[in-house]
């Protein structure tokens, strides 16, 4: 079939010869039963080349050859050409010149392996075109709505936290396949579908090697495990920027390539190529942790790594020994970690709302997020950031490991997210960032401790039971009464957490991260410092309201 072909859904030849009002009957020719058919084309001409596109089923009724002349070579020939033409299939019909298929017509057709069926003297050749256009209306109703449907589903997976992977799994279980995205480099970074054999899979990566800068695809075959034919395609990732922003490509391997797949491929393409753009590029990633990291108060010493990094892999410095120099003003007195802690508010598993906004040029208020994983599942690579980024609403995000650090802008929602457990702190400006770290690390200490997904710092409600007493006072008393524990930080850390989950062992082991006999320890030496009795409920609150004072 020529590029002149418009791109029709085709019929294969089978469902043609099962169609019971035809009553068609393959007599001779490549018994393959996907032969796809995208017209019908009726020709009584000698020499039906000049009329025919390709990929036709040719119906003849042989009236440009009596039975008289069919002998000899002239079957061969018009056989030849309607194959040299590109023809899927050739319908001769019974009457009114022959009452059977020529003899010479069948041999021909063996030899050639093009596919003959016998058209019954009742069956017309309208009947059969109708046939025809009917089962391409419904097919291509069938594919449009399959486009339609994995157009919605990846949509939605572009929604959810974890936008890439969750992309590729649904673009694979529509093809069939196995997608994989490559970085700049060639190598896999995400994949789904089941795992093709390494010669494939070696295959891919050099056609995505051969692609050029900007949005490009180039195909290819490989054989599968059991000797099957994969169809390979790469397709470039272009991003909004511009072609130097096109450092990714995704690789489809598929045991087959139906005419719709092209237009949910592209789909996918379009989406990879929204959530991939700049963000899940690993300087990108590097710069935004480092940013983080100095937001909330780390030595720009300790971050001029990230930043080196970073800056190799965008191409802003040369290969080699080069120095980074961090410039850092600091005021007198960044908000430090008050020691004061807030009263961590209740579980919430749904979307949280971030405070207002205040004016952006001041700053506006920030919401720390701290996270730790759950179960074993990892995703260290470089889309990990992005997925996050874009699950939280905010691309300052710092993935170390197990551990997740984030700062929401403005009013965001910040909802659970699979796979992690988070503490989020109350609202503060940038200057008491370090405040909301700590509830932030607070709050992720409880949701750890009571096993749910997220849990929310909430400060004191103003007209509490704290505001009826000076404090100055109750700042000096809680400090008197605590005086014992002061250069014993860990102990202090330890009563905080015990008293806020209640008195529970196994819940504060679990948020300090320790063994319960340790907790008991802690609070044991605590008792002998203090020289109080944590049993008793008027203890515990004092010593509640002396921490949240001093």
């Amino acid at each position: 079939m020529n590029d002149r072909v418009p791109p029709t859904a085709p019929v294969p030849l089978a469902t043609l010869l099962r169609h019971p009002a035809l009553g068609l009957q393959q007599v001779a020719g490549a018994r393959e039963t996907d032969t796809p058919v995208y017209f019908v084309h009726t020709s009584e001409m000698e020499d039906p080349v000049p009329y025919l596109l390709g990929g036709e089923l040719l119906l003849s009724a042989g009236v440009h050859c009596p039975e008289a002349a069919g002998a000899g070579t002239y079957w061969d020939r018009y056989v030849a050409r309607t194959v040299q033409a590109g023809a899927a299939a050739l319908g001769f019909g019974i009457a009114p010149v022959h009452d059977t298929v020529p003899r010479a017509l069948v041999e021909a057709c063996d030899r050639h392996g093009l596919p003959l069926v016998e058209v019954p003297r009742q069956t017309t050749f309208t009947a059969v075109a109708s046939a025809v256009w009917d089962a391409i209306a419904e097919r291509r109703h069938v594919e449009l709505r399959r486009v339609t449907e994995a157009q919605q589903s990846l949509a939605t997976a572009a929604a959810r936290p974890h936008p890439v992977p969750a992309v590729l799994r649904q673009l694979g279980q529509h093809l069939g396949a196995w997608t994989a995205l490559f970085g700049p480099d060639g190598a896999e970074l995400a994949a789904a579908g089941p795992r093709p054999p390494r010669e494939a899979r070696t295959a891919l990566g050099g056609l995505v090697a051969r692609l050029r800068s900007g949005p490009s695809s180039a195909a290819g075959r490989a054989t599968g495990a059991a000797g099957e034919e994969l169809q390979l395609t790469a397709y470039g990732l272009g991003g909004p920027a511009g072609p130097e922003d096109r450092r990714l490509a995704l690789g489809v391997c598929a045991p087959r390539r139906d005419g719709s797949d092209g237009a949910i491929v592209g789909v996918a393409v379009v989406l990879l190529s929204l959530l991939t753009a700049r963000r899940v590029v690993a300087a990108e990633a590097e710069r935004t942790a480092a940013l983080v990291r100095l937001m909330l108060g780390a030595e720009p010493a300790r971050v001029a790594g990230l930043l080196s990094r970073s800056l190799e892999q965008s191409g802003a410095v040369s290969e080699g020994p080069e120095r980074v120099g961090v410039v850092s003003e600091r005021p007198e007195r960044v908000g430090a970690v008050s020691e004061r802690p807030e009263r961590v508010g209740a579980v919430s598993e749904g979307p949280e709302r971030v405070g207002a906004v205040e004016d952006p040029e001041g700053g506006g208020l920030w919401t720390v997020v701290r996270g730790r994983r759950r179960g074993r599942v990892r995703d260290d690579g470089p889309l990990a950031t992005a997925a996050f980024a874009a699950g939280l609403g905010t691309p300052l995000v710092d993935l170390d490991g197990d551990a997740l650090c984030a700062l929401v802008p403005g009013e965001g929602r910040i909802r659970a997210q699979p796979g992690w457990t988070l503490g989020v702190g109350a609202p503060v400006p940038a200057a008491e960032l370090a405040r909301g770290d700590a509830d932030a690390i607070r709050a992720l200490r409880r949701a750890v401790a009571e096993r749910v997904p997220l849990v929310r710092h909430r400060p004191a409600r103003a007209g509490g039971v704290a505001s009826l007493v000076d404090p100055d006072e109750a700042g000096a008393h809680g400090r008197a009464l605590l005086a014992p524990l002061d250069g014993a930080p860990v102990l202090l850390e330890t009563l905080r957490v015990w008293l806020s989950l209640h008195g529970g062992w196994d819940r504060t082991a679990v948020a300090l991260e320790v063994h319960r006999n340790t907790v008991r320890q802690r609070i044991a030496r605590v008792e002998a410092l203090l020289e109080v009795d944590l049993g008793d409920a008027d203890v515990r609150m004092e010593l509640w309201f002396a921490l949240k004072w001093a």
